[in-house]
């Protein structure tokens, strides 16, 4: 299986970015057709601040809908990034890409069935070792992976550190190291993020 080498330079963790609040009367509104690239897609094990680094990526045009066949909530959202306005999906909280539970099956119907554009990979920095194993199951299943190594700061308070140049090699992906409640990561994760956008014309905001 090819996997996908990242050639760009990584930076320090924790970049200093921004972060979209819902609705925010003051920030520039997006078309609100949606575009026709396949998603990004957030996965993770829960209480990994999948939600929050949404949050963070869309804050505006979100909506929150069941899947189809199912009583399991999917929020979608539109991300700027480059010139190009994106569509992410937060999955549900999943530990294997081998379900157990309803939400899981979710989670993975939307990563191995639909296409998507990439899969960021969300993990709580504190808990790697538990975390990697579903990174590894993505990879194996050929998806387009960026691991986001979230919530570096309490790893700091715990007197963890994260060699993020030699995990990226190890995996052979990008990985960003971050801190996605401080606002901290995440214009380098959207940098990471793309190599792997379709080229097209970009959506004009309204």
């Amino acid at each position: 299986m090819d996997c996908h080498q990242c050639k760009s330079k990584s930076q320090s963790c924790g970049t200093q970015s921004w972060k979209l609040p819902f609705f925010r009367n003051n920030q520039p509104s997006f078309s609100k057709e949606v575009p026709a690239s396949p998603p990004i897609a957030l996965v993770g094990m829960p209480n990994v601040g999948k939600s929050v680094l949404f949050n963070a990526l869309t804050g505006i045009y979100v909506t929150v809908s069941n899947y189809p066949g199912t009583t399991v909530e999917v929020s979608r959202g539109l991300m700027q990034i480059a010139s190009q306005t994106m569509t992410v999906v937060d999955t549900p909280g999943m530990y294997s890409l081998m379900p157990i539970t309803e939400e899981e099956k979710v989670a993975r119907d939307l990563l191995l069935i639909e296409p998507v554009t990439a899969v960021i990979h969300v993990v709580d920095a504190k808990n790697l070792g538990r975390m990697l194993p579903l990174t590894f199951q993505l990879i194996e299943a050929g998806l387009p992976v960026v691991l986001a190594v979230n919530m570096m700061d309490e790893a700091h308070r715990w007197g963890l550190d994260v060699q993020q140049d030699a995990l990226e090699k190890e995996l052979g992906i990008p990985v960003v190291c971050m801190a996605a409640a401080l606002k901290q990561g995440i214009d380098e994760l959207k940098q990471r993020i793309m190599p792997f956008l379709p080229i097209q014309p970009a959506m004009i905001p309204a």
